[in-house]
C-alpha cells in the first residue's frame, strides 16, 4: 500500500483534527484530515499518517514505537508525546468508532513490537489494513470493532512458548471480551496449577523474561475482575505462589520479598484457640487479600477490582463472625478467662483486643444478627470488663474499650444505659467523665465525649431510662466538668497577680476545655430545664465565661458560643440571671480587647448581638445598650451595633415600655451572702418586724433608682415609679434590671426587687392617689412576703404553685390593684 495514498472522504469515522501543544500550554489546530495506519515511506515501520482532506499533503507522519506512551481521553481523543517533533500531539476524531479502531491498532503494534524482541510473533499490519476501502466498509457497522478474543474457542495450554500468546489474549481484551476470556480461563481446570508450575520453573532457572511475562499475565488476570477466578487465586494451594509471581515487577529495579514477609514476619496470634479450621482458613485468606490490595497492587487495581476484593473481605468477615458467635462455648470461654485471677496481664490484654476486633467485624452481620450478638455479649458481662479496662494505664486498651462502647451505643444505646443505671456508684459513667478531663493522649477524650453525648441524647432515650441517666449526670458529674473549666482559667486580676497565682491554675489542655464547652452547649439544647436548674445553682455560666480570660482565642469563641446557645432558648430565669449578674460583661470586654481584628471572636460577638436584636430579646437589648454603649465608641459604626441602638430607642418609645427602668448594681459574693442572711432572718422574724424591714427595703430601692448604668442621667421614666419595660404576658411580673458599673452595698437580690416592685406599683397606682401608703402598709407587707416566696421558688426552678400570693392579695381587702404574679413562669418551670 503506498504511503501517498489518500484516505477516502467517505470514511467519516477516520476524519480527525490534528493538534499540537505550543509553548504557552495551548493546543494549536494543525488542520483536518483522514488518518490511517500504514508503513512509513522508505521504512519498515508502521505509523500514523494523516492526509489533509482538502490538499494532497500530509498533516502528520508518526512512527509508532513500543516506548511511546499513548493516552486515550474520553472517546474521541488520542494524545502522545512525539520525541522526534519534540512536542505533544493529539488526534481528535469525528466519531468514537474511528478512535476506538485506531487505538486498538496502536496497542496491537506496540504489543507486536514487544513480542518481536522475544522472537515469538511476526510483526505486521492487520489484514484489515491491506485495503483502505475494506477499512471503510468495516467501520461502517458496529461489528467491525470486535477483537480476536471474542472468536476464541480455547486458550493454548500453558507453556513457556505459548505464554506470549496467552498474555496477548488477556491484555488485549476489551471490556466486552473480559467475560469471555474469564470463561476460557475457568474452563481449563489445570490453568492455575500449570501457571504455578511454570512460575516455579522460571524462578529456579532465573529466567527473568519469563518471570516478567508471568507478572504481567497475573496482573491482567486480576484486572479481568472475575469473582470465580478470585476464588481460585486465593485458594490455599495457589495464593503464595501467585503472590510470589507479583514480586517480579519489571518496573521495579529490585525483586520484592512479599512471601518472606508473610511467612516470617506476620504472626497469627490467637487470644483463645479457634478449633474450627474453616474459620482459620477464612481469617488467613482475608489477611492476604488485604495485603495484596493495599501493599502489592495498590497502583494497578482499578475501582471495580477494588470493590470486588472489598466484597470478598466483607463476606469473609461475616462468615467468621457468624461461626464464632454461634459457638456458645467459645464466647463463654473468653469471659471465663478474663475473670480468672490467674490469667496474666498480657493474656487479658490480648483478650480485650480480640473482643474489640470481634465487635468491629460484627458490622459485617445483618442488623438483627448484630443486635443479638451485642445483647449476648452484654449478658456475659462485657461492660464489667470495659469498666476495668478504662482504669488501665495502657492507652491502647483504653482506646479499644471506648471504641467498643461506641459500637454498642450506635447499635443499641439502651444496653449501656441499663447497665449504668443498675451499677452501684455509677463508676462507669464517672470513668467516662474522668476520661473527658484527663489527657490520656491520642485525643481519646474526644471518644469519651462522644460516649457521654450518646448516653444523654434526648432523641434516643425514652421513659424512665432517660430521666434516670440524665439525673445522674446532672446531679453528680456536670458540676465537676464546670469546675474543671473554672480551675483552668486565671482569676480576673492584673497580670502580676495572675503570675503570682499561676500555681493554683489547673494545667488542662485547651482542647479538653473546648470539648467540655461543646458538651455544655449540647446539654443546653437537649435538656434546657435541667441545665437551667444546674446553672442557677452552681453558677455554671459565670464559670464557663472564665474562658474569656484565656489566651487561646478559640476558647474565648467557645465561651461566646455557649452564651449564644443559652440566649437562643429565651428562658426568662436565665435571662434575668444574665442581667442581674452582668454576665455579658466579660464577652463585651473580650470584644473590645480584640479591637478591629476581623476573626471568629469578632464575628461571634456580632452574631450574638444581632440575634438579640433580631429576636427582640428586650431585656438584653436594654441591658446591653444601657450598660455597654459608652464602652463601644470604636464599634458604633458597625451595622449590627447601630441596629441594636435603633432597637433600643424603639423599645423606649414604645408606650408599654416607656416607664423607666430599674437598675440593680452587680453584687459581689460577700454581698450575696449578706443578703441571703438578711432574707433568712426576715422570714424567721415575727410579723411585727415586717414594717421596718419593708421600709428599709423601700428606701434602698429609692437610692438605687437614683443612679443609672454608665453614669447616665436619671431618665424621666425612672421617676414614674412603674417598672414594666419588658412586654411579657404579665407586665408587672418580669422587669428589666440592668446592672450598673459600680457595685453598691445597697444592692438587692431578686426577691428583694420583687418586694420593692409591688410596693412601688401599689403606691403609684392611679386609683390610689389619694390614699396614704401607711394605711395599707400591713396588708401589702403580707402580699410582699408571699410574692417574695414565689420569686424565690421560681428562681430555684421548683414546681411549686405561686397562687398563694394571689389568694393573699384577694383576702387583703386592698382597694388598689397590685402587681399580679405571673403564673406562666411557674408553668414554664414545670414544663421546662
Amino acid at each position: 500500500m503506498g504511503a501517498q495514498g489518500k484516505t477516502s472522504n467517505s470514511s467519516s469515522s477516520l476524519r480527525v483534527k490534528v493538534y499540537r501543544l505550543n509553548d504557552e500550554g495551548n493546543w494549536d489546530d494543525q488542520g483536518t484530515g483522514h488518518v490511517r495506519i500504514d508503513y512509513l515511506e522508505g521504512t519498515e515501520d508502521l505509523g500514523l499518517i494523516v492526509v489533509d482532506e482538502e490538499e494532497d499533503d500530509f498533516l502528520l507522519k508518526h512512527s509508532v514505537s513500543s516506548n511511546d506512551i499513548y493516552t486515550r481521553q474520553e472517546d474521541t481523543i488520542i494524545s502522545w508525546k512525539d520525541p522526534e517533533a519534540e512536542a505533544e500531539l493529539a488526534l481528535s476524531f469525528q466519531e468514537a468508532p474511528g478512535c476506538c479502531y485506531i487505538w486498538d491498532q496502536i496497542c496491537e503494534i506496540q504489543r507486536n513490537l514487544h513480542f518481536s524482541s522475544l522472537g515469538d510473533l511476526e510483526v505486521g499490519p492487520r489484514p484489515a489494513m491491506e485495503d483502505l476501502e475494506a477499512t471503510s466498509s468495516l467501520l461502517s457497522n458496529d461489528e467491525s470493532l470486535r477483537t480476536v478474543n471474542s472468536e476464541l474457542r480455547d486458550l493454548p495450554s500453558i507453556s513457556l512458548s505459548s505464554l506470549p500468546l496467552i498474555l496477548k489474549t488477556v491484555m488485549e481484551c476489551g471490556i466486552m471480551d473480559q467475560m469471555r476470556v474469564g470463561e476460557l480461563i475457568l474452563k481449563d481446570q489445570d490453568f492455575f496449577s500449570k501457571l504455578v508450575d511454570l512460575f516455579r520453573m522460571c524462578e529456579d532457572l532465573e529466567n527473568m523474561d519469563g518471570l516478567y511475562m508471568i507478572f504481567r499475565l497475573v496482573k491482567g488476570i486480576f484486572l479481568l475482575n472475575n469473582p470465580q477466578i478470585f476464588d481460585r487465586i486465593f485458594a490455599e494451594e495457589y495464593i503464595l505462589d501467585i503472590i510470589g509471581s507479583l514480586e517480579y515487577d519489571p518496573e521495579v529495579p529490585q525483586v520484592q520479598r512479599h512471601r518472606s514477609f508473610l511467612k516470617e514476619h506476620v504472626v497469627f496470634k490467637e487470644a483463645i484457640p479457634i478449633k474450627d479450621s474453616s474459620v482459620l482458613s477464612k481469617i488467613h485468606q482475608t489477611y492476604r487479600i488485604g495485603y495484596l490490595k493495599d501493599v502489592i497492587l495498590p497502583r494497578v487495581l482499578d475501582d471495580a477490582v477494588l470493590a470486588s476484593l472489598n466484597s470478598m473481605i466483607h463476606a469473609n468477615n461475616a462468615i467468621v463472625i457468624s461461626l464464632l458467635k454461634d459457638d456458645v462455648s467459645f464466647i463463654q470461654e473468653i469471659f471465663a478467662r478474663m475473670r480468672l485471677t490467674s490469667t496474666s496481664v498480657e493474656s487479658k490484654r490480648d483478650l480485650v483486643l480480640f473482643l474489640h476486633e470481634f465487635c468491629s467485624l460484627s458490622k459485617s452481620l445483618q442488623q438483627v444478627q448484630q443486635l443479638r450478638l451485642f445483647r449476648d455479649l452484654a449478658a456475659e458481662g462485657l461492660f464489667d470488663i470495659i469498666t476495668d479496662v478504662l482504669q488501665s494505664q495502657d492507652k491502647k486498651l483504653v482506646s479499644a474499650g471506648t471504641e467498643i462502647l461506641i459500637l454498642f451505643l450506635n447499635q443499641d444505646p439502651n444496653l449501656l444505659r441499663s447497665y449504668v443505671i443498675q451499677q452501684e456508684g455509677n463508676s462507669l459513667l464517672g470513668l467516662l467523665v474522668h476520661g473527658i478531663v484527663t489527657d490520656i493522649g491520642e485525643d481519646m477524650h474526644c471518644q469519651f465525649l462522644e460516649v457521654i453525648r450518646i448516653l444523654v441524647d434526648s432523641y434516643t432515650t425514652s421513659g424512665s431510662q432517660r430521666d434516670t441517666i440524665v439525673e445522674i449526670f446532672y446531679e453528680t458529674h456536670l458540676p465537676q466538668l464546670v469546675d474543671v473549666i473554672a480551675s483552668a482559667c486565671p482569676p480576673q486580676n492584673t497580670s502580676q497577680s495572675i503570675a503570682k497565682s499561676s500555681a493554683t491554675i489547673t494545667l488542662t489542655k485547651p482542647e479538653i476545655l473546648s470539648n467540655i464547652c461543646e458538651l455544655l452547649c449540647f446539654c443546653v439544647i437537649h435538656h434546657p430545664y435541667r441545665t437551667r436548674c444546674s446553672f442557677l445553682v452552681n453558677n455554671a455560666i459565670e464559670k464557663v465565661l472564665c474562658l474569656t480570660r484565656r489566651r487561646e482565642k478559640f476558647l474565648v469563641v467557645a465561651a461566646i458560643r455557649f452564651m449564644r446557645t443559652i440566649v437562643s432558648y429565651k428562658d426568662e430565669h436565665l435571662l434575668r440571671h444574665i442581667v442581674k449578674n452582668n454576665l455579658l460583661k466579660p464577652i463585651i470586654e473580650a470584644f473590645i480587647e480584640n479591637g478591629d481584628r476581623y476573626n471568629m471572636l469578632h464575628s461571634g460577638v456580632l452574631e450574638l448581638l444581632e440575634y438579640i436584636r433580631k429576636e427582640n430579646v428586650k431585656v438584653l437589648v436594654l441591658y446591653v445598650v444601657d450598660s455597654f454603649w459608652d464602652q463601644l465608641p470604636e464599634f458604633q459604626h458597625l451595622g449590627t451595633v447601630q441596629a441594636l441602638k435603633v432597637k433600643y430607642e424603639q423599645l423606649l418609645e414604645n408606650p408599654e415600655n416607656k416607664n423607666a427602668t430599674v437598675t440593680v448594681d452587680p453584687r459581689r459574693k460577700t454581698e450575696d451572702r449578706a443578703l441571703e442572711k438578711e432574707e433568712e432572718d426576715y422570714f424567721n422574724e415575727d410579723s411585727d418586724e415586717e414594717d421596718s424591714i419593708a421600709h428599709s427595703s423601700h428606701v434602698r430601692n429609692q437610692n438605687v433608682r437614683s443612679k443609672l448604668p454608665n453614669g447616665t442621667k436619671d431618665h424621666p421614666s425612672s421617676r414614674s415609679g412603674s417598672v414594666g419595660l419588658v412586654d411579657y404576658d404579665d407586665d408587672d411580673d418580669d422587669d428589666y434590671n440592668p446592672p450598673s458599673k459600680k457595685s453598691e452595698a445597697s444592692a438587692e437580690d431578686e426577691d428583694g426587687v420583687a418586694f420593692s416592685r409591688i410596693k412601688r406599683k401599689s403606691t403609684t397606682s392611679p386609683d390610689c392617689k389619694d390614699e396614704k401608703p401607711e394605711l395599707a402598709k400591713k396588708p401589702k407587707m403580707d402580699l410582699r412576703v408571699n410574692d417574695a416566696k414565689a420569686a424565690i421558688f421560681a428562681a430555684s426552678s421548683t414546681c411549686s404553685d405561686s397562687n398563694t400570693a394571689v389568694d393573699t392579695r384577694q383576702s387583703s381587702g386592698e382597694d388598689c390593684p397590685s402587681a399580679p404574679v405571673n403564673n406562666s413562669s411557674s408553668a414554664g418551670v414545670v414544663n421546662g
